[in-house]
């Protein structure tokens, strides 16, 4: 009655997967609760108000207002951070579901052969390529357009438009695909035009897929640093216009950790920051969860 060799190697396995299972979630477990902890020191060691974080529009740690609070507004790195995501994924979304329609549904084999290599490269670029091309090639058009200085919301979107492109378009082609072909067959069955297929069934049915890779080009634009860093101006001011120089929540990350020193109220309010993009990664994730559950074929 014992455990045959194929028995044994099974119990194995399912007793590594269980150990990887369990070390994955104490790792994002600790991560949440450290990055949680010192966010929220702000608030519950230094006096901060929550409020007051959220709203102000003044960043100067180190100060001391009038009244007796630091002046830590977080106002202007949060606008600046959705202004950058919302704008760079209203530009990038009409190219990757033209360029996933021409792939999948009007010309499959050449649009694969051309559009994929240059897909993989864009996704094989690092962050400091694209921040550097931004600096040399989009700042100074920016600048000779639209005058000032070229740093701005207007130039961090011109980078982030290309960095988030490659990724909605490839989860766009997959939600393409992933519509059955008898719809379209029947679409066509019915008399309907192939771009009234496209239009009334393909792109309908694919709804929910490509509202996933939407969400998925924003959390990749919102989480963005050092590219973004590299063309926004880093200025910790309210954005009013899209070519003055502004910051994000990234931006100021990269630049002010490393010279704070831990459990200062300067560096409390650094992972303030980081707890703000950690629930708003935790909101993306929630939203693509609720999207596909949404979009799911009821069986």
């Amino acid at each position: 009655m014992k455990k045959s060799s194929k028995r044994r190697l099974e119990s194995f396995g399912r007793t590594i997967s269980l150990i990887s299972t369990t070390v994955i979630v104490f790792i994002v477990l600790s991560i949440l609760y450290f990055v949680t902890s010192k966010g929220i020191s702000t608030f519950v060691t230094d006096g901060v108000s929550l409020g007051d974080f959220l709203t102000k529009s003044i960043w100067n740690p180190g100060t001391i207002a009038d009244d007796g609070t630091p002046l830590v507004g977080a106002l202007p790195m949060i606008a600046g951070s959705f202004l950058v995501t919302l704008i760079s994924a209203a530009l990038a979304t009409p190219f990757a579901v033209a360029a996933a329609l021409f792939m999948t549904e009007i010309s499959p084999k050449s649009g694969k052969k051309i559009l994929q290599p240059v897909i993989e490269l864009l996704v094989g670029i690092p962050s400091v390529v694209y921040g550097f091309i931004g600096l040399t090639v989009v700042v100074p058009v920016v600048r000779s357009l639209f005058g000032g200085t070229g740093f701005g919301i207007l130039s961090s979107t011109l980078v982030l438009f290309v960095m988030i492109l490659p990724t909605v378009t490839s989860m766009s082609v997959d939600a393409l695909n992933a519509v059955p072909r008898h719809y379209r067959e029947a679409s066509l069955a019915m008399g309907g035009t192939r771009w009234q297929t496209i239009y009334k069934v393909v792109l309908r049915a694919a709804t929910p897929g490509l509202l996933t890779a939407v969400v998925f080009g924003m959390a990749r634009a919102f989480g963005e640093a050092l590219a973004v860093q590299m063309v926004i101006g880093n200025a910790t001011l309210m954005p009013n216009s899209l070519v003055t120089p502004a910051s994000t929540l990234t931006s100021i990350l990269t630049m002010s950790m490393g010279n704070t020193v831990m459990g200062t109220l300067e560096n409390n309010v650094l992972w303030s920051l980081a707890t703000i993009l950690l629930l708003m990664a935790l909101f993306f994730n929630i939203l693509t969860r609720y999207i596909g559950k949404k979009g799911a074929v009821k069986k």
